[in-house]
């Protein structure tokens, strides 16, 4: 990719960009599938026309579904869901037929390493956070939940498992909730972000939140632990603003 004139994304070395007299063309590859983004088709051909050249492809047409992210073109922009991948979370957790719940994280849980019986099957808590992990790619509500969760994957207990089966009840009365990139955008950038000072037992470090979206569009968000201990809310406050200023950078 390179040859032919692509740039490797720094932050995800799966992803390639290539400047064009029509416009960006981005390129994402995993194992030997490959989604191809730009603004003309002209481009698109001349990528797929060299990959062709080098190996034998296959030319699906228009994105529809991508490693379990479904995508919907519209003409008033492009929605991205993950319906199918959620439903069988709920399916392969035997949640079917349990209620389904408002928020994404039981109200006023702290979790720490100490917080209930050690599970006999480890396994199955490992699998569901790292499934959880994936959908956070578009799932932006969950990321605290998450977060959370896959801080305990050495020696999950029996509290950590159920609310991690809290997040999937959640799911299910939204599966279909997505993301929406309108057509009709602005470049303005706007960032938000928050702390949660000293919320980690085990510790006592803070979390840092933001989201940041360009015009309507969210496109990037993150929820992490700080890298050190600090001694103020200010402090914590301030560590959060500069991790989102990092961000954009």
């Amino acid at each position: 990719m390179q040859q032919f004139g692509f740039n490797q994304c720094a932050h995800d070395h799966y992803l390639f960009f290539l400047w064009t007299d029509h416009g960006l063309v981005s390129l994402l590859v995993y194992v030997d599938d490959i989604l191809l983004a730009g603004a003309c088709v002209e481009p698109l051909q001349k990528v797929k026309a060299y990959l062709h050249h080098l190996f034998t492809i296959r030319d699906m047409g228009d994105a529809h579904y991508f490693l379990g992210l479904e995508i919907a073109r519209k003409p008033d922009g492009i929605y991205l869901a993950q319906t199918k991948y959620i439903l069988d979370i709920i399916a392969d957790t035997g949640m079917k037929e349990a209620k389904s719940i408002a928020t994404p994280f039981p109200a006023g849980l702290k979790l720490n390493s100490n917080t209930g019986d050690l599970l006999q099957a480890p396994d199955s808590y490992r699998r569901l956070i790292g499934r959880l992990l994936y959908l956070c790619f578009k799932q932006p509500d969950i990321s605290y939940s998450v977060q959370q969760l896959s801080q305990y994957l050495n020696h999950p207990c029996d509290t950590h498992w159920n609310a991690a089966l809290h997040v999937v009840r959640y799911l299910k009365g939204c599966p279909t909730l997505g993301l929406f990139f309108p057509a009709a955008n602005t470049l303005d950038l706007h960032d938000y972000c928050d702390a949660d000072c000293a919320s980690c037992f085990d510790t006592r470090r803070s979390l840092t939140g933001f989201c940041i979206f360009l015009g309507k569009a969210l496109f990037s968000w993150k929820m992490k632990k700080q890298s050190t201990v600090s001694r103020s809310s200010t402090e914590v406050e301030y560590r959060s603003l500069a991790a989102t200023v990092c961000e954009l950078r």
